[in-house]
């Protein structure tokens, strides 16, 4: 009888079995490894730099970590900003400098290194200003939020991008042929299966490895869509609720909106909630969306984006979202103005940087003798009792306060009428002056 201790291990995943060996194998980020470019003459100098490799999962940041400490015949020593603390970077620092006096390189690969906090990162630098270690940082975060500028002033950045189709397809095909090279992959299939990995290459390799397993339990040779969708769970996107991925979307989507492109707002609109946002978070966004860039030229528009979130927390999903859309719609339709938006960001800027002026005597109300004694309301004019219902030349501001037009209305939609009456109020104060 075998001794059960005796048994083969299990294979390690396809996406480890996968990683490249040599730059030449690595699919992907021509923009830093084609020749000439920034990491290819890096990796030919073999003089190891500190980095940050910033991108979404699966784009290789840990492959090109690996292959800098062989390429550069270095100790490679990886720790996890989510698994790590002080201990852990101790004993990694403490074992390079080991290495060091040994005479050999260490290249410290900090993954997820947002996830430190500053005084973590900050522990890191004098060892990186005395060359113990090499430093390499990966994060899916933007680093100039997420990484200290201490170190990150230390540390080249690169962007790393998503994998696109043809480099997901190249990738498929290259593991397939070594995970189940019996098995056929339908055009359909295929195509599917990239789109599910959106731009990840580990994703991919799982997908494949969960395919060639169900694949094998039902004794088919081939994958079409339809096998494809009844293998895989449904709820398959890459989205990060909280993320740099998140933040752009959403601008994507109120970008779309001024730009009154309703297709490509619609277009955004369903992509965060196929990947889970917030639809009221969404619909917040909407009402910011309606004030900010649509405001007074269509008033409509808030009534509409917030009767769509009072409509979304009545009905829920998935009816709700309908509302939503239908906002998003309608504004990327509407008339733009931001003129509300921008009298009242130079309306704060002004009272914040102003003294604290006085409320005319002619504006206070008097509901007691003395204060009308002291003049409170006196000389205010009605402006219900004046003609065109506007007390021309009447002044609303405080004392010596320099004059100011902030609300600049624009000419498109309501807000051009708004600008007609502004006109024609304005020039009664002109005749009114000298009457003053």
């Amino acid at each position: 009888m075998a001794d059960l201790f005796d048994a083969e291990p299990p294979p390690a995943p396809l996406a480890e079995r996968m990683r490249p060996h040599n730059l030449d194998q690595v699919i992907g980020q021509q923009q830093l490894l084609g020749p000439g470019k920034p990491l290819r003459l890096a990796f030919e100098s073999k003089i190891p730099h500190s980095m940050i490799l910033w991108g979404p999962p699966g784009v290789g940041k840990t492959t090109l970590a690996r292959l800098m400490a062989q390429g550069f015949d270095a100790e490679f020593i990886a720790l996890s900003a989510v698994l790590s603390g002080v201990k852990e970077i101790r004993e990694a620092i403490a074992r390079a400098q080991a290495l060091r006096a040994s005479g050999r390189r260490t290249i410290l690969f900090v993954d997820e290194v947002h996830r430190f906090n500053r005084a973590q990162q900050d522990a890191f630098l004098p060892y990186v200003e005395q060359g113990v270690v090499t430093f390499i940082g990966a994060t899916t975060e933007n680093p100039s939020f997420e990484v200290n500028s201490a170190l990150l002033s230390r540390a080249q950045v690169y962007v790393l991008e998503s994998l696109d189709a043809r480099d997901l397809a190249e990738l498929l095909e290259r593991a397939r042929c070594v995970e189940c090279p019996d098995l056929q992959i339908e055009p359909a299939a295929r195509e599917r299966m990239t789109g599910f990995a959106d731009g990840d290459a580990r994703r991919l390799l799982n997908l494949l490895e969960q395919i060639a397993v169900a694949a094998r339990a039902a004794a088919q040779g081939r994958v079409d869509a339809e096998f494809l969708e009844a293998a895989l769970a449904r709820d398959l996107r890459r989205f990060d609720k909280g993320g740099e991925q998140f933040y752009d979307q959403i601008s994507a989507l109120h970008k779309s909106v001024r730009g009154s492109n309703p297709d490509a707002a619609l277009y955004w609109l369903v992509r965060m909630l196929d990947g889970g946002a917030d639809p009221l978070y969404l619909g917040r966004r909407i009402v910011r969306m309606a004030v900010e860039d649509i405001g007074l030229a269509d008033p409509r528009g808030l009534d509409m984006a917030l009767n769509a979130c009072a409509t979304y927390e009545r009905l829920g999903s998935p009816e709700g979202e309908l509302a939503l859309a239908q906002a998003v719609i309608f504004l990327a339709c509407a008339a733009k103005s931001n003129a509300v938006y921008v009298a009242y960001n130079e309306a704060r800027r002004f009272v914040k940087g102003d003294t604290t002026r006085p409320v005319p005597l002619a504006l206070r109300n008097a509901p007691t003798r003395l204060m009308e004694n002291l003049g409170y309301g006196r000389d205010y004019r009605y402006a219900h009792d004046e003609a065109h219902g506007y007390a021309a030349g009447m002044n609303y501001f405080p004392e010596g306060m320099p004059a100011v037009e902030w609300y600049r209305p624009s000419d498109r939609g309501l807000e051009g009428k708004i600008a007609e009456k502004l006109r024609f109020l304005r020039s009664l104060d002109s005749k009114a002056a000298p009457d003053q």
